[in-house]
């Protein structure tokens, strides 16, 4: 089971004016650039129609006739009044009640490029989704995303429990909003912190999408082996398969940010990338050939004991380590024989860690060691050893039992 990472998906705010989600009050006028107004404008469905050629353009909502409410965007900041107008446009912006409106003013307030999804699920009453089916858009989105940012952290076949810290870290930023309807969803990735993120999805869709098509066409499986390298892993064809379950088809698609410009190596225009039910045998078959290839990692862990367990007062045991270096998962489970458990117990009853040699097993999703040698003790700081002694306090006694056999 993976671990959902919902804490690092910020909900779409609620409210009429832009306040402190939208970086601490009101955005100023003078730090908007009308180009990248324009642009998130054209982007979410917004229609320009006409205004004084050289100085404004004036947009419409998606869906309203030519004589609704409008916004005046200056076409550069050489005019006077442009700061007047920039700023009548936000005030619009934040009153309006179009989901198009908050979406642009998420693009302006933080540069974001955006990520969305569709499934083509039958509609409800009144056009409405299901909450099942908003639940699995919702949960294949978010397995996507983490795909992505764990590719960001380094290319591997199967990924377990490694690099999720630093994957959930990558993601602490981004938004999301979802769309009138519950059949689509949009991601906001600040290029600060997550572009990186994005850039690998862009390649890894492209390639599993290709990946799938040769497999159709031939049979093979040889270029979901070279879509490693592009980013594909076992992470991300379960969350395709994840969005395409029960859907008549999915679509994804990406969008740069306008103020930060089109990546190296990337298109400045995407179409949607699609999946079809008829792509699951093949995403299913790579995936499990990815669990079954990524080979076992020769490691050096330091690590805290933070549970031992034997069936006796004597012979070897297995402990839990928190792992504080030598490997990217947050804990590993170690088989020792009958010194080196002691060693271990001895160890933690004194509040230092050990560092211990062995080979990180991909079965089980890299959260064990086998082969383990070479258990030590490991000297550090006071300030370190008086926490570790502070959590050996208030489990006491359930260490007590663990190093006497159960």
């Amino acid at each position: 089971m993976h671990r959902p990472f919902d804490e690092s998906v910020r909900p779409h705010p609620t409210g009429d004016v832009p306040g402190p989600w939208y970086g601490g009050g009101e955005l100023d006028p003078a730090q908007v650039d009308p180009v990248v107004l324009g642009a998130l404008l054209d982007r979410h469905g917004w229609r320009r129609r006409g205004g004084a050629a050289g100085r404004y353009a004036r947009w419409t909502p998606p869906g309203h006739a030519a004589g609704g409410t409008s916004l005046l965007v200056p076409e550069s900041l050489s005019f006077p009044d442009c700061e007047d107008l920039l700023g009548e446009a936000l005030t619009a912006l934040a009153r309006s009640a179009a989901p198009s409106a908050r979406e642009v003013l998420v693009g302006l307030t933080v540069p974001s490029d955006e990520i969305r999804w569709w499934r083509d699920v039958p509609q409800g009453p009144s056009g409405a989704a299901s909450w099942t089916v908003q639940e699995q858009l919702r949960a294949a989105a978010r397995q996507m995303l983490m795909a992505a940012a764990l590719a960001a952290r380094g290319r591997a076949g199967y990924y377990g429990a490694r690099h999720r810290r630093q994957a959930q870290a990558a993601l602490e930023g981004v938004l999301v909003g979802p769309a009138p309807g519950g059949r689509s969803l949009t991601a906001f990735v600040p290029v600060q912190t997550g572009r990186a993120v994005v850039v690998r999805l862009y390649h890894a869709l492209q390639a599993a999408r290709d990946a799938a098509d040769y497999q159709r066409a031939t049979g093979g499986m040889e270029a979901f082996d070279a879509a490693v390298e592009a980013g594909v892993s076992r992470e991300l064809t379960e969350a395709v398969i994840a969005l395409v379950r029960g859907a008549e088809g999915a679509r994804i698609a990406l969008e740069w940010s306008p103020a930060a410009g089109v990546p190296q190596g990337c298109a400045p225009r995407n179409e949607p990338v699609e999946f079809s039910p008829g792509d699951l045998p093949a995403l299913r078959e790579a995936g499990a050939r990815y669990l079954t290839d990524e080979p076992s990692v020769p490691v050096r862990i330091t690590g805290t004991v933070v549970r031992m367990r034997r069936s006796g007062p004597r012979g070897a045991g297995t402990v839990r380590l928190r792992v504080l270096a030598g490997a990217e998962v947050p804990h590993v489970r170690v088989a020792l024989d009958e010194d080196a458990y002691r060693t271990a117990g001895h160890a933690h009853l004194v509040g230092l860690p050990i560092r211990v040699v062995g080979r990180l097993e991909s079965r089980g999703g890299f959260r064990r060691l086998t082969d383990a040698s070479n258990v030590v003790p490991v000297q550090v700081d006071d300030a370190e050893r008086d926490r570790l002694m502070k959590s050996l306090q208030e489990n006491l006694d359930f260490f007590e039992e663990a190093c006497q056999g159960e």
